[in-house]
């Protein structure tokens, strides 16, 4: 080395080299690196000022595009909608989120369906639903559905009326009163807890042969429902009719034809309204002495009941036309009732075919919306969750196997309430014993698919035909493990969906049921108030004759258990398991559902 110096230097180190010395010199000191070149010219910062100016002019234009979009799609939806609308409200009577999960799993092993296949439902989640009322953090139908209709908290087993026993407006109502159309399409008793608290106010839900004379007009505010369609037609008899199961002998059809409806009682008439094209207002149709049955046996007498879905179908088709040139729209409350039934029954085989038939009219409510001119949302909840279904059962004392199976379900030709009626009826003839067990023995295998059934199974159905129902849906239970916690309702929030997430964005997240009748009001822009103050005043000192022939207020009379309701304590006002209220009630009345 010369002069000490190191060796290959040439007095400047190669600038690869010098810049990854600079750079880890600025690392370690947190000086700028000294680069070679000298400062930007003017024409590096204009490239780079063009470029900025490009990828704002083009989200500029993405933005103007999305709004002009917009504005020429008269149907595109707002939190705030102005002008004409129409709202289309469902309830899924007693479905819980895990009714989902069983009728999920079912429809894929039945179709064949890869696991990530949804139901339509599924797709439109937006929020839950918390179900208390004010006399207990359990909820009744009544109370739950008073809830959506009035916005209010009250006990259980009020029909549109406070704490207090006065009556609340309903939305139903406001909107007849605010101009729109209204109709009511469920599968139960017309007259049954959910849709009476549209259109009906009284003091208990079991008053289901007042509530049929209010919602045909027999009240204060007159007609206020254009179109009924489901059930119940006992309760429109006179007792001295071979089909009633009223307590009194006034004909409620004859009252609401005075009252200006055409009346239907028959998969033949159901027909002729040619899907609603031919359907005349107002309409009351009855297609069943008490419940449509289910969903499971319905299908098997498609020439005897319509569906959930046609039903629907029908009646959104005749309103659309109604108020096709009309400066309002409509409202209609649509309920797959008995899913309901089926947790009170704990039978899963029927409750996963009234889950499909919800999704099935669920689906038809979704195109409905696409195809109409009129800007419409959908919002669809339910009322409670029944049966504390879950997806699992331990079957023995050891540890539990992690299994479920739909298999069971799909073998089931009937429901476990219909082989049970069924059972009943042929009892009547008092068969020998030998007799009896072969039809028990026949009934399980055609009617649940069960082949494998025990001498003790058996053995239990023919020493108690009084409780066949639940003993055919616990063998169906047992089989695919579905597990109950109870025949009656559970505290479980609930699912809340709409076909307009925009629309019903006061709905995304968690709410209090009142939320969901406080969103029905609010979209309808419809004063409740209103019509609550007026059922007060022409209510007030309004009397009718009891079936005792005692003269009580138009809201019937007020429950001993039912006087004074503390929301605070949640006294609940169940009386007892179900069963015992539907034979104190007798037939065509499931009180505690």
């Amino acid at each position: 080395m010369a002069g000490g110096e190191p060796l290959l230097s040439n007095g400047r180190p190669s600038s690869e080299h010098s810049n990854d010395l600079a750079e880890e010199d600025a690392l370690l000191t947190g000086q700028p690196t000294q680069r070679r070149g000298g400062p930007r010219t003017w024409q590096f910062w204009r490239e780079i000022g063009l470029f900025v100016w490009a990828v704002i002019a083009t989200a500029l234009v993405i933005v103007l595009a999305v709004v002009y979009q917009r504005a020429q799609d008269p149907k595109h939806s707002s939190p705030h909608p102005a002008g004409k609308r129409n709202l289309i409200f469902m309830v899924s009577d007693g479905m819980g989120p895990t009714s989902l999960s069983l009728t999920r799993s079912f429809m894929q092993f039945q179709n064949g369906a890869p696991f990530s296949e949804q139901l339509v439902i599924d797709q439109h989640m937006i929020g839950q639903s918390r179900t208390r009322s004010s006399s207990s953090l359990i909820t009744d139908s009544a109370a739950g559905a008073t809830a959506f209709s009035c916005a209010m908290k009250s006990y259980n087993g009020a029909i549109s009326v406070d704490p207090e026993h006065n009556p609340c407006g309903t939305v139903l109502e406001a909107a007849k009163q605010a101009g729109y159309m209204t109709g009511l399409v469920v599968t139960t008793r017309i007259t049954d807890a959910t849709p009476a608290c549209f259109a009906a106010h009284v003091n208990q839900r079991q008053e289901e042969d007042r509530i049929a004379e209010q919602m045909v007009g027999d009240y204060p505010l007159g007609r206020v429902v254009d179109l009924m369609f489901g059930g119940g037609r006992c309760h429109f008899l006179p007792n001295s009719t071979e089909d009633s199961c009223r307590a009194d002998n006034k004909d409620v059809v004859e009252l609401a034809k005075k009252n200006g409806f055409n009346y239907i009682a028959d998969r033949k008439a159901f027909d002729d309204l040619k899907g609603g094209k031919a359907l005349k207002f107002p309409m009351l149709g009855l297609f069943a002495e008490t419940d449509i049955p289910y969903e499971i046996d319905r299908r098997n007498e498609n020439n005897i009941y319509p569906s959930l879905h046609e039903m629907a179908e029908a009646a959104l088709t005749a309103l659309s036309a109604a108020t096709k040139d009309s400066d309002k729209g409509f409202f209609i409350m649509i309920e797959g009732s008995r899913i309901d039934h089926a947790g009170h029954h704990n039978d899963p085989a029927a409750q996963v075919h009234e889950v499909l038939a919800y999704d099935k009219a669920f689906a038809s409510v979704l195109e409905f919306l696409k195809n109409d001119p009129t800007e419409g949302v959908m919002v669809s909840t339910s009322d409670h969750e029944t049966g504390g279904l879950a997806t699992a059962r331990q079957l023995h004392s050891s540890y539990p196997e992690y299994l479920w199976f739909p298999g069971p379900l799909a073998n089931a030709s009937h429901s476990a309430e219909r082989l049970a009626l069924e059972y009943q009826k042929y009892m009547f003839d008092s068969p020998s014993a030998s007799d009896q067990q072969k039809f028990v023995q026949d009934s399980i295998t055609s009617g649940l698919g069960i082949r494998d059934a025990t001498a003790d199974e058996v053995s239990a159905l023919i020493k108690d035909p009084a409780t066949s129902l639940y003993q055919y849906a616990e063998m169906i239970s047992r089989r695919s493990q579905t597990g109950w916690s109870t025949h009656g309702h559970s505290a479980a929030d609930v699912n809340i969906y709409s076909s307009d997430p925009i629309a019903a964005r006061a709905l995304v997240g968690n709410h209090e049921n009142t939320e969901v009748g406080d969103f029905l009001r609010e979209y309808l822009g419809v004063d409740v108030e209103a019509v609550t103050k007026e059922l007060q005043e022409k209510g007030a000192g309004l009397m009718v004759t009891s079936n005792n022939g005692t003269q009580v207020s138009w809201m019937g009379e007020v429950a001993e258990e039912g006087k004074r309701l503390d929301g605070q304590n949640h006294v609940a006002s169940y009386g007892g398991d179900f069963k015992k209220r539907h034979f104190q009630h007798g037939r065509g009345c499931d009180c505690g559902h």
